[in-house]
């Protein structure tokens, strides 16, 4: 006896809820047209989810004209892994497909106006650089829009982080335990990824100073954007150093083997910052001239090197650079150790200043 073939209908199921559900989303849904399962093109498959599926559009008394019996069942879970999803039957597409169609036409619509609203500010921030215009499509699409006014905390200091956020209008500050500003960031910018990374609770409270607009990228949607593309994962990682970095100068530790550039901290703030730690070290200039080194001795200068010039005039030309590339090493070479400071630390910088402001007038 031949075997009857299995008929597959085609619906539309939406995600109702969700508990530690390492994939799906609340709101998310799961097409079923012409015998395929398709999702989001970003969210990878599920194959406990994809079975429990085929057992619902395969029976005839899963949800089959439920719009006019009312006895059937509409309402689903999967819970085959560590995590929980339940959803709804939305729409029989063999039931209503007028409705379908105007459906789909709706969410065309709203795809298209949420694309608009962020693909090009997206496309134009370094972050993600690497990623091609259809893969950043698929993240645009997981972007939630917030509106914050002014004077407000977005991200709370020992808070679990739970969303990425993109700065699209307004400024923000991170700001230190006594209340003091660390940093200011701007349109392009982002933050809470650090905590995202590195699975810790928010090392800083953000506040906004204006009213603000941001985009905000879920826990659980970062973690799946983050595997799909291994090379912005690294270009995060290498912005978190980057970032603690430019924090612990701002907040007045320096360490060997720190680098930085000049935009971030002026060449005045950064050897002020060494003579008052008491730093013994040397630090390495890559300028736009030409390279220079300055040797420190317990915060004292001992011996500075910048194109022909040495010690003290080196210091008094170098003091009015403002950009290029700086790292700090611990130690100075043996042969410089004994030597004797090339003069007073604050008079020095004070010369530097003063022949800064007559060039200026």
């Amino acid at each position: 006896m031949e075997k009857k073939a299995v008929k597959f209908r085609d619906a539309i199921f939406i995600v109702t809820q969700e508990r530690s559900c390492p994939i799906y989303n609340v709101g998310e849904e799961f097409k079923v047209v012409n015998c395929c399962l398709s999702i989001s093109s970003f969210k990878p498959g599920c194959l406990f989810l994809a079975q429990e599926i085929v057992k619902i559009i395969s029976s005839r008394d899963s949800f089959g004209g439920f719009s006019k019996l009312g006895g059937q069942r509409t309402k689903f879970s999967c819970g085959g892994c560590e995590g929980h999803v339940s959803f709804e039957f939305k729409k029989d597409k063999d039931f209503a497909t007028l409705q379908m169609k105007l459906l789909n036409e709706t969410e065309e619509k709203r795809r298209r106006q949420h694309l608009d609203k962020f693909f090009g500010v997206l496309r134009n921030l370094t972050i993600f650089e690497p990623l091609d215009d259809d893969a950043l499509s698929d993240l645009t699409l997981l972007l939630d829009l917030k509106t914050i006014p002014i004077d407000k905390i977005i991200i709370k200091k020992g808070a679990p982080g739970d969303h990425l956020y993109i700065l699209l209008k307004g400024r923000v500050a991170v700001m230190a335990d006594d209340g003091s500003r660390l940093a200011e960031l701007g349109h392009g910018e982002i933050f809470g990824e650090m905590s995202l990374l590195t699975g810790e609770p928010i090392s800083q409270t953000v506040r906004s100073i204006a009213a603000v607009q941001v985009a905000m990228l879920s826990i659980k949607n970062f973690k799946q954007i983050i595997v799909k593309h291994p090379v912005l994962q690294l270009f995060l990682f290498k912005m978190l150093v980057e970032r603690a970095q430019t924090m612990a100068l701002r907040s007045g530790n320096i360490t060997s083997g720190m680098t930085g550039e000049l935009a971030e901290i002026t060449i005045v703030d950064l050897f002020q910052l060494i003579n008052s730690a008491q730093k013994t070290g040397t630090v390495s200039l890559a300028l736009d001239q030409g390279k220079a080194l300055v040797f420190f001795r317990d915060g004292q200068i001992i011996h500075a090197r910048f194109l022909k010039l040495r010690n003290r005039e080196a210091i008094l030309m170098l003091l009015s650079e403002k950009s290029g590339h700086f790292s700090y090493t611990k130690g100075v070479p043996a042969e410089l150790d004994r030597l004797p400071p090339i003069g007073e630390f604050i008079g020095i910088l004070m010369e530097g200043l003063q022949r800064i402001d007559e060039q200026r007038g």
